[in-house]
């Protein structure tokens, strides 16, 4: 009898852990977006393009993809794409005319909760226009950065994925290209023959870089953030071009948040080419998070979202151009579910 009863209870504690580890923590925001920063007018950097003229002021400008980082002092910057605004006809024409350098804004706060006012972040002069980096494309795209050996060190795209390092987040030395992609490195085909939006996560003394192509999105490893491994496919879907994507690793598991760009705008309105749908997808494996929703676990309110922590371990997701101009915050936490 008394075997009998132990043996129920082994059994039950089997079906109990099993059930547990098949839960898994979901991001929840609490849709309250917080606008941190609002690009100040400013002299475009050049050079000149179709619609733009190098040295003109322009009272508008529009930040994109962007990251979050903190100095040395405790101080956070954030740094993203940034140009004029362009009110084209068609509006596409010039959607990303002159996204040539990085904005780069600062919080006099050192604790991010602080930080979370209308209009906090305060800009600073422009990061990497094209003569400050000779030789490289013009696009200077999607910046990430990540502290190494004392330096900030930061990628940046489309392809050639190319990096640049700085002491102090103020002056930055370019050290040229990381990567470029072809076609035919992948089982994907390329838009533009190219990588965008790279991302990195260090874990277990790797680098992880996640980066988006056509209808895909790419990951290679580094131990030295020079020397980078062969393109894999992590994520392919038929729906929609994957933009922004970030991977975080949390709880002994492996989380993308991708955002959507599914084709349709009927150019009207500026804002609506900043789709603001995110999917997060889960994965023990960061090299699997499978087709189209097969590995969706939610999708939040975000455009090109940074998903980071504060000093206290508190989560966020930010987004730019939407809801507002500019890059907004929200809060997020972990459910499990």
């Amino acid at each position: 009898m008394k075997s009998n009863i132990l043996l129920l209870l082994s059994i039950l504690c089997i079906q109990c852990q099993s059930k547990e580890k098949n839960k898994v923590f979901v991001p929840e925001q609490s849709n309250n977006f917080i606008r941190v920063y609002k690009p100040a007018g400013d002299n475009f950097f050049g050079p000149d393009t179709k619609y733009l003229k190098e040295g003109q002021w322009y009272d508008e400008w529009v930040p994109n993809d962007h990251t979050f980082v903190k100095d040395e002092a405790g101080k956070w910057h954030i740094f993203g794409i940034t140009h004029p605004l362009v009110e084209s006809d068609p509006l596409n024409d010039g959607i990303h005319d002159g996204e040539y350098a990085s904005f780069h804004a600062v919080s006099m706060a050192t604790n991010f909760k602080e930080a979370l006012e209308e209009h906090h972040f305060s800009d600073l002069p422009k990061v990497l226009p094209p003569k400050e980096r000779p030789g490289e494309i013009l696009a200077n795209h999607a910046p990430y950065i990540i502290k190494k050996d004392g330096l900030y060190q930061m990628v940046y795209g489309h392809s050639p994925i190319r990096l640049a390092v700085s002491k102090d987040l103020m002056k930055w030395e370019p050290k040229g290209n990381l990567f470029s992609e072809v076609e035919g490195e992948r089982d994907t085909a390329l838009l533009f023959n190219d990588a965008r939006d790279p991302n990195l996560l260090f874990h277990e003394g790797k680098y992880y870089m996640v980066y988006c192509s056509s209808k895909s999105v790419g990951l290679r490893e580094s131990t030295d953030l020079i020397n980078w491994s062969e393109p894999k496919t992590i994520f392919k879907t038929k729906t929609f071009d994957p933009e922004s994507p970030s991977l975080i690793y949390y709880k002994s598991s492996f989380y993308l948040f991708v955002c959507s760009w599914d084709g349709n705008w009927d150019q009207k309105e500026i804002v609506g080419a900043y789709q603001h749908k995110t999917y997060v997808l889960n994965s023990r494996d960061p090299f699997d998070f499978g087709t189209d929703s097969e590995k969706q676990i939610t999708t939040l309110n975000s455009h090109a979202p940074e998903i980071f922590q504060d000093e206290e371990g508190d989560w966020y997701i930010s987004s730019v151009e939407w809801p507002q101009r500019g890059v907004s915050v929200d809060k997020l936490e972990w459910t499990l579910k």
